[in-house]
């Protein structure tokens, strides 16, 4: 029988080879993963969720691999106007949004149409149109592998900053099972984002229904080209592949004057537009950079690959592409999907 691959398990259906893969379906499930990694002597498994935010690597993993599947929501009343909503770590995010936004509360709308599992979120504290998980998140539970042991962890401790947590820094400790979110019945938050104030046709600052902010979210994520199709010529993809870079003020101010989009982001740091500095050095949509890898063709920042891609070309792709922004720019770009298997040092 052939061995399971990181291909199946990932958006971008690249990587090699994985010794064993564990679907975690139930949350009862998770102990028997335990038990099956202490009875084999191994480190802490490779966890993925959905795997849409990932490159695999071409030599696969030599451990096991466990998949989250669990899904399920679990609601309980906080006071009159909020509850807090416990979320299996296998559950779609796209789901919980549904799910929030039929019940009218308020607090997740904006994460609308992004990829993924309730578990990954809160690992690049996930968001979209000034929302993100950190918002609202209270607490979660997770397998602490070097404790051997469940722990719950407040808000506070998972040190959720602008695409960053405990989690992403500390890969191999930690499997998340289960988050805590504190969901208001109310309008949605105040709209922070001018395109979305656009696409609602209101002022920012302004409070409409969470439904249709989540269906204005999607509407402006698929006009965008932000949606993941599964079937479409550009299904092939692990969304965004930079993380918009951080910039000083005397570079905002050069490059905001030669166009390029400056924001400043929840921590308060000055971000440039990393599509914007791809397009800068010759990127485009549709444009074919290497075999088998090109951007969407309704995004810059989203390359996607096609027949005759490998792992390994795709990441050395993406180092080229950042190494040429920074030649040109003086600005460094960061990876934003985690690279998972053995890769060379």
């Amino acid at each position: 029988m052939p061995r399971p691959t990181l291909a199946a398990l990932t958006t971008l259906r690249l990587g090699g080879p994985a010794s064993d893969v564990l679907q975690v379906a139930d949350p009862d499930d998770w102990f028997e993963v335990v038990r099956t990694i202490g009875d084999r002597k191994e480190e802490a498994p490779l966890t993925l969720g959905h795997g849409s935010n990932v490159i695999a690597s071409d030599t696969g993993h030599e451990g096991t691999v466990a998949v989250m599947n669990t899904r399920g929501i679990t609601v309980k009343r906080v006071d009159d106007d909020t509850v807090a909503a416990t979320v299996q770590a296998g559950h779609p995010l796209a789901d919980l949004v549904q799910w929030a936004a039929a019940e009218q509360l308020a607090g997740v709308e904006c994460l609308a149409g992004i990829p993924g599992t309730v578990g990954a979120a809160p690992v690049q504290n996930a968001g979209a149109y000034g929302q993100q998980v950190s918002d609202t998140l209270d607490h979660l539970t997770a397998w602490d592998w070097d404790m051997g042991r469940l722990r719950t962890l407040p808000a506070q401790a998972c040190r959720l900053r602008h695409r960053d947590s405990r989690f992403k820094n500390d890969p191999g400790r930690w499997t998340i099972l289960t988050a805590t979110f504190h969901l208001t019945r109310s309008p949605a938050a105040p709209i922070t984002y001018q395109p979305l104030a656009d696409e609602l046709g209101v002022h920012v600052g302004a409070r409409p229904p969470v439904a249709e902010v989540a269906a204005a979210v999607l509407a402006n994520r698929d006009r965008r080209g932000l949606l993941l199709d599964p079937h479409g010529p550009d299904a092939r993809q692990a969304g965004s592949v930079f993380l918009n870079p951080p910039v000083t003020a005397a570079q905002a101010a050069r490059w905001s004057a030669a166009g390029c989009p400056v924001h400043t982001d929840s921590d308060g740091q000055l971000r440039a537009s990393a599509g914007w500095l791809l397009e800068l050095i010759g990127c485009h949509p549709g444009h074919r950079i290497a075999d088998g890898i090109r951007c969407s063709d309704r995004r810059t920042l989203t390359i996607t690959a096609h027949d005759g891609a490998t792992a390994t070309g795709f990441a050395h792709t993406l180092a080229a592409l950042a190494a040429r922004v920074d030649v040109a720019t003086g600005i460094r770009l960061r990876l934003e999907p985690v690279r998972v298997g053995q890769w060379p040092a």
